[in-house]
């Protein structure tokens, strides 16, 4: 009896392990199907507010090479928030349900193939039907995303009257939206945040110089 106690033990341990093993698997599985799942509206979000912002503050600094007026820049701002919303919006839709008209058709494939099967066609069925693309929340996301973006440059820039202030502003608002958006992205994605920070802070900023110095260019020549 006393040499079969060791045995046992060894049994249940190694048991032990098994599950804990398994039970970590699973978690393990579970957290990267959730962060997949996410990656639809985080894609669609992320490039949403940094096209806002880049794309927003951009029209303001080129105009402002020009015209230090702050009614032209708030405008411009405006004009360029409403028409970026509506122009991602209608992209994404049409993007997300160009992929939605592709896996459906993929799936009346599968269900003609896999006709004997009936328990195991509606199971998967479930799981695709939960797993499919949404239009109207990717474009959603998008035009909201492009909105809280674009009011960045918008509000750095209101009620500032001296020009340099102003331009000051807004570069230094647009940067630390930046750095906040390339790190949020980096956070729910699970990547690297340091070279997400400074992909997008370089990229943004490289845009709004680029703009700046090619309006103020064009600007001085009297085209």
């Amino acid at each position: 009896m006393a040499s079969n106690q060791p045995s046992l033990n060894t049994a249940k341990f190694t048991t032990s392990s098994t599950d804990l093993e398994q039970q970590s698997k699973l978690e393990l599985e579970t957290e990267e199907f959730d962060y997949s799942k996410r990656s639809q509206w985080l894609r669609a979000a992320v490039l949403g507010a940094n096209d806002g912002l880049v794309s927003t503050a951009s029209l303001m600094m080129g105009v402002g090479a020009v015209k230090q007026d702050v009614k032209a820049m708030i405008l411009t701002g405006f004009a360029g928030l409403v028409a970026g919303a509506c122009s991602m919006a209608i992209g994404e839709f049409v993007s997300v349900y160009s992929q939605l008209d592709i896996e459906v058709a993929q799936m009346k494939r599968d269900q003609k193939q896999h006709r004997g099967d009936i328990d195991g066609q509606r199971s998967e069925e479930e799981e695709k039907d939960q797993s499919l693309p949404n239009p109207m929340q990717a474009a959603a996301a998008s035009a909201l995303a492009f909105s809280v973006g674009a009011l960045v440059p918008l509000l750095a820039a209101s009620f500032i009257k001296e020009y340099k202030v102003r331009v000051g502003m807004v570069v230094g608002a647009v940067s630390l939206a930046l750095l906040v958006f390339g790190w949020l992205g980096a956070l729910l994605g699970k990547v690297p945040a340091f070279k997400s920070v400074v992909r997008v802070l370089v990229g943004g900023l490289l845009a709004m110089a680029i703009t700046f110095g090619l309006t103020k260019l064009i600007g001085s020549s009297g085209l």
